[in-house]
C-alpha cells in the first residue's frame, strides 16, 4: 500500500513544523506548503528528508487551484493564517483575507475531491453571536468567519471538513508565545546578557497549556477518524495561572531573570464554554502524554541551544 499524501498549509509556522516532522516520521508523503521561499528571518525552514516543499499564496484562488491539482493530496491539514491579535487591529482586512478567504480558496480547490478530509485549525477566541457575544478584536471575527465557512462548506458541498479548536500550544521551536518568550529571556540571562525585564501583565490570568506535539497527534486522529462537520476541542482541561507557569520556568535556572509581575492582581482567564464545540479529541482515544514540566524544559533547552533570546 502506498503512503498517504498529506498536504500541510502554514508548514513554516510553529505547529506546521512539528506536524511536518511528526507525519513524515509516521510514513506519510508530506507536502509542506509555504507562502514564499524565504521566511521573515531570511531562511527556509528545515524539514525532514523526503518532505516536499511547495509555495503558494492561498489568498490567490487560481494559485490554490493549481496547488491542489499538482499536489493531489489524500489529506489536508490547513494551519495557514494570521494569528496575531495586535496585527488584526493594524491590518484587519489582510487578516480577514488570510484567515477567511484563504480557507475558502483551499476548500474550493478541493471541491472536485470531496473524499479528501480537510482539518481546519480554528480558535477558542471565536465569538458566538447566538449567545449574545461580540467580537473583541478583528482576529476573533476572522476566526469565527473561518469556522463558519469551513462548517458550511462541509454541508453545502458534501466535503469532509473538520475543525479543531486547540488551547494554548507550547513546545520547542520558534514561537512568540508566553512560555517561549520567557524561556528566551532566561537563556539570554544565562549567556550573560542583560535583557529588559519580562513583563507579565497579571500573574493571576489562567490558561490551559498543551504541548504542540500532543496537539499534532490529536490532529492526526481527528483527520482520519473524526466526523466531518464537527468541531473538536483539543486541550488538557487543566488551567494554571501565568504566575505559576512562570515560576516553574524560573525554577529551572540559577540565573537572575528580571520579571515585572505587573500591577494587576485580578484573576482572569479565557472563557471556555462547555457548548463552544460539540466534540473533544478524547472521544477518539487521544489524551496528552507530555506534561507541563517536560514541555517547559524542552522549550528552555531549545532556546539555550538555538541562541534565542539575545534581542528580547
Amino acid at each position: 500500500m502506498s503512503a498517504r499524501r498529506l498536504l500541510i498549509t502554514g508548514a513554516a509556522g510553529f505547529t506546521g513544523r512539528h506536524a511536518a516532522a511528526f507525519f513524515a516520521a509516521e510514513g506519510a508523503e508530506v507536502t509542506a506548503v509555504l507562502r514564499g521561499p524565504v521566511q521573515q528571518d531570511g531562511t527556509v525552514p528545515p524539514f525532514p528528508p523526503g518532505v516536499r516543499v511547495m509555495y503558494c499564496d492561498l489568498r490567490d484562488r487560481e494559485a490554490a487551484l493549481r496547488l491542489m491539482s499538482d499536489a493531489a493530496p489524500d489529506e489536508v491539514l490547513h494551519l495557514a493564517g494570521r494569528n496575531s491579535v495586535p496585527e488584526s487591529w493594524e491590518r484587519p482586512t489582510q487578516v480577514l483575507e488570510a484567515n477567511v478567504m484563504a480557507t475558502a480558496n483551499v476548500l474550493e480547490a478541493l471541491c472536485r475531491r470531496p473524499s479528501v478530509p480537510v482539518l481546519v485549525a480554528g480558535s477558542l477566541l471565536k465569538f458566538r453571536p447566538e449567545l449574545g457575544e461580540q467580537p473583541s478584536h478583528p482576529y476573533s471575527l476572522s476566526k469565527t468567519l473561518e469556522e463558519w465557512v469551513a462548517l458550511a462548506w462541509s454541508r453545502l458541498f458534501r466535503q469532509r471538513v473538520l475543525v479543531v479548536e486547540p488551547c494554548n500550544l507550547i513546545g520547542p521551536g520558534p514561537s512568540t508565545g508566553f512560555c517561549s518568550l520567557l524561556a528566551g529571556k532566561i537563556a539570554a540571562c544565562e549567556r550573560g546578557a542583560a535583557p529588559s525585564p519580562f513583563r507579565l501583565s497579571s500573574a493571576q490570568d489562567r490558561r490551559d497549556f498543551l504541548d504542540v506535539r500532543d496537539a499534532v497527534r490529536a490532529y492526526g486522529l481527528i483527520l482520519r477518524q473524526g466526523e466531518p462537520g464537527r468541531v473538536y476541542r483539543v486541550d488538557t482541561g487543566r488551567f494554571l495561572t501565568l504566575g505559576e507557569v512562570a515560576s516553574r520556568l524560573l525554577a529551572m535556572t540559577s540565573a537572575q531573570v528580571p520579571v515585572d509581575w505587573g500591577a494587576s492582581s485580578a484573576p482572569g482567564s479565557l472563557l471556555v464554554r462547555e457548548d463552544a464545540c460539540d466534540a473533544h479529541a478524547s472521544e477518539l482515544g487521544w489524551s496528552p502524554e507530555i506534561n507541563l514540566d517536560r514541555s517547559l524544559r524542552d522549550i528552555l533547552e531549545y532556546c539555550r541551544s538555538s541562541g534565542k533570546g539575545e534581542s528580547q
